[in-house]
């Protein structure tokens, strides 16, 4: 019987989705349609308006209720992270581009003793 009811839930959330997409690609067609027609303010209101049914009937279905828990528990996560000061990162940045500065140098070096000895190798000057 949890089967069946599972499968009548997602036959449902399927309904719920198309109904979503077609409420978005309406939106995309008005706001399209209406360019000459009817105001900017009053088209994205129009869209704003679409968007916000949608994302409410989205809401409903078990994906979209997982979406907006994984969310949540991303933001949640995110106020846990510490984040370094401005001198650290500051500090950190210059490291990197002096690490960056150090490398592309050591590579155009290599770079120039290969070409150098592939070229006395094969006799071609350059």
């Amino acid at each position: 019987m949890s089967v069946e009811a599972e499968k009548q839930g997602s036959s449902f959330d399927s309904i719920k989705w198309i109904l979503t997409i077609v409420i978005l690609g309406a939106a995309v067609w008005g706001n399209h349609y209406y360019t000459e027609q009817v105001s900017v303010l009053w088209r994205a209101l129009g869209v704003v308006g679409a968007v916000i049914v949608a994302g409410f009937i989205a809401l409903q279905t078990t994906k979209g209720k997982d979406g907006f828990s994984f969310a949540k528990e991303a933001r949640t996560e995110v106020r846990k992270v510490i984040w370094p000061t401005r001198e650290e990162a500051l500090r950190t940045t210059v490291i990197v581009l002096i690490a960056t500065v150090i490398m592309s140098l050591l590579l155009w070096f290599l770079d120039g003793i290969m070409v150098r000895l592939v070229s006395f190798l094969t006799g071609l000057g350059l």
